[in-house]
């Protein structure tokens, strides 16, 4: 994304593109998946990001941040998007900290500044079912005494089976109420789910979740204005990584047409391929723009930005298919097996489009 960036986002840029290739290759994704390792992700890499004050570009500079705003994350996440680079980074530095800045300085000053050095891992549970619908929310948060007791079940939690807290959507009397819950609160379970893409995420019930009135994150009932700025938040990103990873399947698309021969050709002379490649390259390009837009509009106002980040989810929801089917069509027989790395880009980019919402779900959006 070299469009209307400043120069410190072009600095950031170029800082993210050698740190992640360097660290945070393929290969480590398929160390991780290939050795089933526990966590899901290097803590080594977790912790060199904060270093680099990657996990803090969303945290103001008065808790230990660097509050470069969402252009800055968006940036960061096309590059973990090209190297299929797994972090928290979306679950805790992007949606974590975009929550606690909406919610208000009772949690924000305790926690933003563990989010910054690295030190806390936040998840945010919304979905219930098998597909994106924060309208749909059923988890209740019924009073007690003087807090209340949730009840009810999440799916597809990013990073909960790692995270140190959670922040619930729950529904109550009049609307929907954000909590923030410690992992290990009596009443909850949480069951880790290896996803296709061999990323992170977590199953959780709530059986009688006990919490008090100082775990809220704004005000009772009146959650949904907050939740939708932060879920707007991660969809934006999401589009961010996904445009990450077209453009890189592309490339080695191409690398590979210029260098295949078949029927003594090199098979990136053939028209029809040709053709193919350039189709798919004018896509990438105005998904692009999307991605560029949706990010300026959730730094000058988050809560109007909703129609350029649907714009941007759907796009790239279909571009970045399209990117990765293309690819595993043109590398021929060779695209279906695991030595090659188109399969695990296909996987990955899978995964994030369904995640906070497919292209059909953004599309609705944008029509109502």
């Amino acid at each position: 994304m070299g469009l209307l960036l400043t120069d410190d986002e072009k600095m950031l840029q170029e800082s993210a593109e050698g740190f992640f290739t360097d660290k945070a290759p393929v290969s480590q994704i398929r160390a991780l998946r290939d050795g089933r390792d526990a966590t899901g992700f290097s803590k080594q890499l977790w912790a060199e990001m904060a270093e680099m004050g990657f996990t803090s570009v969303l945290v103001p500079e008065a808790h230990d941040g660097v509050d470069m705003g969402f252009m800055a994350a968006g940036l960061l996440a096309e590059q973990m998007g090209r190297n299929l680079s797994a972090s928290p980074f979306l679950s805790t530095s992007v949606l974590a900290a975009t929550a606690l800045k909406q919610a208000g300085a009772k949690h924000a000053a305790k926690l933003l500044p563990q989010i910054a050095n690295g030190q806390t891992l936040i998840a945010l549970a919304v979905d219930e079912g098998g597909k994106h619908n924060p309208d749909s929310i059923a988890l209740t948060a019924s009073p007690s005494g003087n807090g209340f007791k949730l009840n009810g079940n999440k799916s597809m939690v990013v990073d909960g089976h790692k995270a140190d807290q959670i922040i619930v959507a729950a529904r109550t009397d009049e609307g929907l109420t954000l909590f923030i819950v410690p992992a290990d609160a009596n009443g909850l379970e949480t069951e880790r789910t290896i996803m296709v893409d061999s990323r992170n995420a977590a199953r959780m019930v709530f059986d009688d979740v006990e919490v008090t009135g100082e775990q809220v994150l704004g005000e009772v009932d009146k959650g949904a204005d907050i939740l939708n700025v932060v879920l707007n938040a991660g969809r934006a990103v999401l589009a961010a990584e996904m445009l990450g990873a077209s453009a890189k399947t592309f490339e080695l698309t191409n690398d590979y047409l210029k260098e295949r021969k078949q029927f003594g050709r090199i098979i990136g002379e053939f028209q029809a391929l040709q053709h193919r490649m350039a189709h798919l390259y004018c896509e990438i390009e105005l998904a692009r723009t999307s991605v560029l837009a949706a990010l300026s509009a959730l730094d000058n106002n988050p809560k109007s930005a909703g129609p350029f980040v649907s714009m941007a989810k759907a796009k790239l929801g279909s571009v970045a298919k399209l990117a990765a089917l293309e690819s595993v069509q043109l590398h021929g027989g060779m695209g279906m097996t695991d030595e090659l790395d188109i399969g695990l880009y296909l996987k990955r980019i899978r995964v994030a489009q369904e995640l906070f919402g497919d292209s059909a779900y953004h599309i609705e959006q944008i029509g109502k």
